[in-house]
C-alpha cells in the first residue's frame, strides 16, 4: 500500500527573506516572500510560519491563505522582526497544482538569515535568503 503513495517533489516554489525599504516608515523592513519559478501557477496556498528556540521560546504560529500565485511571480507574505533571527523559524507551505497537493517545509536556522547570506533571488530583481 505504501508503495502506492506518490508523494511530489516541490520544485521551483521558494520562501525567501529580504530587506527592504518601507518608505512609510521609513526604515529597513524584513520580509518574507513566496517565490514562484515555476510555469504552474499554485493554488489554494497556505503558509504556517513559526518559530523555537534552543531555550524553549517560541514564537506566536502564523498562518496564511492565498488562493492564487501566478507563475513566475512572488508574493509578500510576513514581516518578521529582526529579535527571531535567534531562534530556528519554520515555513510550512502546502498548495495545489492542478488536482496534485504539493507540501514542503523550509528552516532558516538561527542566525542564517542575514545581510551576509544574501544571493540573487529568483522571479525577483532583489537580493535576499533562500531558504532551503
Amino acid at each position: 500500500m505504501k508503495k502506492d503513495i506518490i508523494i511530489p517533489v516541490v520544485k521551483d516554489v521558494y520562501i525567501a527573506v529580504v530587506k527592504e525599504w518601507d518608505k512609510d516608515f521609513t526604515s529597513h523592513d524584513w520580509l518574507v516572500y513566496l517565490i514562484n519559478n515555476s510555469l504552474d501557477p499554485l493554488e489554494s496556498v497556505m503558509i504556517m510560519s513559526r518559530g523555537k528556540h534552543k531555550d524553549g521560546r517560541k514564537t506566536s504560529t502564523f498562518r496564511h491563505a492565498f488562493k492564487f500565485i501566478a507563475a513566475k511571480t512572488a508574493m509578500k507574505v510576513e514581516l518578521i522582526m529582526e529579535e527571531v533571527f535567534a531562534f530556528e523559524n519554520e515555513f510550512v507551505l502546502t498548495y495545489f497544482i492542478g488536482p496534485t497537493l504539493y507540501d514542503h517545509v523550509y528552516t532558516a536556522a538561527p542566525f542564517s538569515i542575514s545581510e551576509e547570506a544574501f544571493n540573487k533571488l529568483p522571479v525577483m530583481d532583489q537580493e535576499g535568503v533562500l531558504l532551503k
